[in-house]
């Protein structure tokens, strides 16, 4: 397995993995579908900031990190995402994926890194817990889907 910095070429892959996690879980509060240009744009404003996770030419999954919020004092704060495709899933790719993220972060001077998980998503907090980020906030009732509502926790890891 390799990560790498995504490229657009990239595109159609990440919206095969993606796509059915908005489809079919909570572990993200949207219902909108990824594009693979709107993925490409994606790709090339993050840059070395947004990585795959590659075997034998299959993409596993991806990792990326964004503006946490707008405005110059939260410059140095980011969230990321991590979304494995299935064949991925309890082999370590979602740990390699985000051990390069945050080493990336470092990299570029960033200071906090987020996650926003779902509250329903146990595992996705249990993960980012082995990572060493530790819940700061738990927000409820802020995300709506499949006619329900579902509580945000928010996660975070000082570099």
């Amino acid at each position: 397995m390799i990560i790498r910095a995504a490229n657009s070429e990239d595109a159609a892959a990440i919206t095969a993995i993606w796509n059915p996690i908005i489809d079919d879980s909570a572990a993200t509060f949207t219902n909108l579908r990824k594009t693979p240009e709107g993925l490409q744009a994606d790709i090339a404003a993050r840059g070395p900031a947004f990585l795959v996770a590659e075997e034998d030419g299959l993409l596993l999954g991806f990792a990326t990190f964004f503006p946490f919020r707008g405005g110059p004092g939260y410059a140095q704060t980011k969230e990321h995402t991590v979304i494995l495709g299935p064949a991925a899933r309890g082999r370590g790719v979602g740990r390699a994926l985000m051990t390069a993220l945050i080493e990336e972060a470092r990299g570029q001077g960033v200071h906090s890194l987020f996650a926003g998980v779902s509250g329903e998503n146990d595992a996705g907090v249990a993960f980012h817990a082995a990572l060493g980020f530790r819940e700061v906030a738990r927000l409820p009732e802020v995300g709506f889907k499949f006619g329900r509502w579902m509580d945000l926790v928010l996660m975070q890891k000082f570099l």
